[in-house]
C-alpha cells in the first residue's frame, strides 16, 4: 500500500505542473502585467514609471516562462512562472499583490468555511443515504414514485433559488436567523444554520436518486435473495448487507471531497457574507490578483488528488477484497 501512495503522488507531481501552467497561461493571456498594474493603481492618470515600480517591487518584471537575456539556468529560472508558481510545490504561497501573506490568510480563512462545509456534509449524506434508502425499501409503490418526482423537482431548481428564498423566507419574513454574516466561537452558529440547511435540501435530488440507482442494483443480486430466503427481514437485509455493498460506489462521490472542505462554497459564501476561501477566492478574481489565483487553484487541485488517493485507500476499508497493487 505504501509503494501505491508513493507512485499516487508521484504521478501527482506532473498533473499539479500542469495545472499551474495552464492557470498560468490563462491569466496572463487575459492580463499582461501592464494591466494588472493599471488595475491596481487606478487606470486613470497612471504613469509608465508607477507600472515599472508596481511591476518591479512584485516580481512582474521579468520574462513570463523564457528569459532569453540570462545566462544558464537563469533563462528559466529568472522568469514570473519559475519564481511565482513553482514555490508553490513547497507549500509557500508568498504575498499577494496587495502585500498580504496569502499562507497566513488561507489559515485564518478555511475554518468559516470548514464550519460550513462540514456540517453540511455530515448532515447531507445522512439525510441522502436515509432518503435514497427509503425510496429503495418502499420501490414500486407511490411513495417510491412520488419520491423520484419530488427528487426531480429538487434537482430543476437553480440553487440560487434556494439561497434567495431561504435568506428571504426564513432570515427576512421569519426572522429566525441572520440573513448574512459571521461570527467567532459558539455565536457563529446562527450564522451558518441557514447555509447549511441551504447546501443539504439542494443536494437531496441528485443524490437520492443516485444513491437509489445504487441501492436498486444491489437488491436484485443474488446474495440478497439468499439472504432473504435464510428468513432475513427486509430492513434487516437492506441496512446490513444492501448499505455495506453499495458504500463502494457512493465512496468514490464522497470521500473526495472530504479534503476540498476547507475549500469552501464559492456561491454559499458569496451570498451569506462568510468571510471563507470561496469568498476569498471570487474577491482575488474580482482584484485581479494572480497569486491568489494561482494559490487557490494549485491548493483546490492538490486537495482533490489527496481526496482520490483516500478514496482509493477507503476501498479497501469497506470491501476486504480490494488490494492495492
Amino acid at each position: 500500500m505504501l509503494a501505491y501512495i508513493v507512485r499516487r503522488l508521484l504521478y501527482a507531481v506532473p498533473i499539479l505542473l500542469g495545472v499551474n501552467l495552464l492557470t498560468f497561461a490563462l491569466f496572463f493571456f487575459v492580463n499582461s502585467p501592464d494591466d494588472m498594474a493599471r488595475i491596481h493603481l487606478g487606470v486613470k492618470r497612471v504613469t509608465p514609471e508607477a507600472i515599472e515600480k508596481w511591476k518591479a517591487d512584485r516580481g512582474y518584471d521579468k520574462p513570463l516562462v523564457y528569459n532569453g537575456g540570462a545566462p544558464g539556468a537563469r533563462k528559466l529560472t529568472d522568469t514570473i512562472f519559475y519564481q511565482h508558481s513553482l514555490k508553490l510545490f513547497v507549500l509557500d504561497f508568498g504575498r499577494s499583490d496587495e502585500g498580504r501573506d496569502i499562507g497566513s490568510d488561507i489559515r485564518t480563512r478555511m475554518w468559516p468555511s470548514f464550519a460550513i462545509a462540514l456540517p453540511t456534509f455530515l448532515v447531507g449524506i445522512l439525510v441522502y443515504i436515509t432518503f435514497a434508502m427509503t425510496l429503495a425499501f418502499f420501490r414500486g409503490t407511490y411513495l417510491d414514485t412520488w419520491g423520484i418526482v419530488f427528487a426531480v423537482v429538487l434537482m430543476s431548481i437553480s440553487t440560487l433559488f434556494y439561497v434567495i428564498g431561504g435568506q428571504y423566507l426564513v432570515g427576512k419574513l421569519l426572522n429566525l436567523v441572520p440573513i448574512s454574516g459571521y461570527g467567532s466561537g459558539p455565536n457563529a452558529v446562527k450564522f451558518i444554520v441557514l447555509p447549511v440547511v441551504i447546501g443539504v435540501v439542494s443536494g437531496i435530488g441528485a443524490h437520492a436518486r443516485l444513491y437509489r440507482t445504487f441501492f436498486l442494483e444491489e437488491i436484485n443480486k443474488d446474495y440478497v435473495r439468499t439472504a432473504r430466503a435464510k428468513g432475513l427481514s427486509e430492513p434487516r437485509v437492506l441496512f446490513r448487507h444492501v448499505l455495506q455493498n453499495a458504500m463502494i460506489p457512493i465512496l468514490t462521490g464522497v470521500v473526495v471531497v472530504i479534503p476540498l472542505l476547507f475549500i469552501g462554497s464559492l456561491i454559499m459564501e458569496s451570498f451569506f457574507g462568510i468571510p471563507g476561501l470561496g469568498s476569498y477566492t471570487i474577491e482575488a478574481i474580482h482584484a485581479q490578483d494572480f497569486a491568489r489565483v494561482r494559490a487557490m487553484v494549485f491548493l483546490g487541485s492538490l486537495l482533490y488528488i489527496v481526496g482520490l488517493i483516500l478514496t482509493d485507500l477507503s476501498y479497501t476499508v469497506v470491501d476486504p477484497r480490494v488490494r492495492l497493487n
